[in-house]
């Protein structure tokens, strides 16, 4: 039988590092790095997505980035058709890939497979959005944690596609969709995986989110979906819906202070961090984790010391 190529899979939370860590073993590995963000693949969402831009990424192919327009209704099955093919080409050429990025369900679908599942019900989806619509914030999120807390945990709070696809799959089949997913799906051929996992010290993390969050403000998030909205891409875009982004159309329309949606979107981005680490622990039983952030020599060296061994 084909001897199964090597992949390194970076994972953790947001602000943990994962990029620099990436471009740093890539660069020593001779490796190419595969995207698996689900925000960062659409073209012109780059200062929220923390998108490392193409003068900084030191010659290293990135892919998967950049590979879709924010109108296009870009799906995980999609994306698992368009990564599985890329990987096939790279092996075919010898390449060596590193997954990174931050939407746990992207790459469990890529790793494990997609399920089937139920097809689309307008009727449930639309009642979905008008409950929505007469409830608080978050009320699609706090239904899903209640019927699928794994699903949950994958997926933005205001995601709303996703989070309606997730509990109308989960409703429809009569179980969590996270259950769902475990059952007759097609696992990536060919490939054998090493997960390193990032778990920095919490309220260092927090405070590299806070920091992150304002510099991003800073450094010109409002007039980056300005220029989208200008430029003809919809307020209800897909990406438009992700941390910070849907704070600044918040902003933009009147309905709060700048103050309040850069406050907003850290609060939202911490919690999301500590939903991307209970997912990646569950998710990934066999990860080595290491509780420092990725772009630290100290953190470099562990991971060239782990991949070196594997191999």
């Amino acid at each position: 039988m084909p001897r199964e190529s090597p992949s390194v899979v970076l994972i953790g939370p947001t602000a943990a590092g994962k990029s620099e860590l990436a471009l740093r073993l890539a660069e020593r590995f001779k490796a190419e790095i595969v995207n698996y963000d689900s925000v960062q693949v659409y073209r012109g969402f780059d200062i929220g997505t923390a998108k490392t831009p193409s003068s900084q990424r030191r010659g290293v192919p990135h892919h998967l980035i950049d590979h879709v327009e924010p109108t296009d209704a870009y799906s995980a099955g999609e994306y698992v058709r368009d990564a599985r093919a890329l990987l096939a080409r790279m092996r075919a050429d010898g390449r060596v890939p590193l997954l990174a990025g931050g939407t746990g369900f992207y790459l469990e679908a890529l790793l494990q497979g997609l399920f089937p599942g139920p097809g689309k019900d307008r009727s449930l989806r639309e009642r979905l959005r008008r409950s929505a619509g007469r409830r608080p914030a978050g009320h699609l999120w706090r239904l899903l944690n209640r019927l699928d807390p794994d699903a949950a945990a994958a997926i933005h709070c205001n995601d709303e596609a996703k989070l309606i696809r997730a509990i109308e799959v989960t409703l429809l089949g009569g179980q969590p969709m996270t259950r769902q997913w475990r059952a007759s799906r097609e696992r990536l051929a060919d490939y054998r995986v090493l997960a390193l996992g990032l778990d920095p010290p919490r309220q260092a993390l927090y405070a590299r989110i806070e920091a992150r969050t304002r510099a991003m403000f800073a450094d010109g998030l409002v007039e980056e979906v300005q220029r989208l909205l200008a430029q003809g891409v919809p307020r209800n875009a897909r990406p438009f819906g992700s941390l910070g982004y849907a704070q600044c159309v918040r902003y933009l329309e009147g309905r709060c202070r700048l103050e309040e949606a850069v406050e907003s979107t850290a609060l939202q981005t911490r919690r999301y961090a500590k939903r991307q680490l209970t997912w990646f622990r569950h998710r990934t039983p066999n990860a080595q984790w290491r509780q420092a952030f990725g772009d630290s020599d100290d953190t470099v060296r562990w991971a060239v010391a782990e991949i070196e061994a594997w191999l």
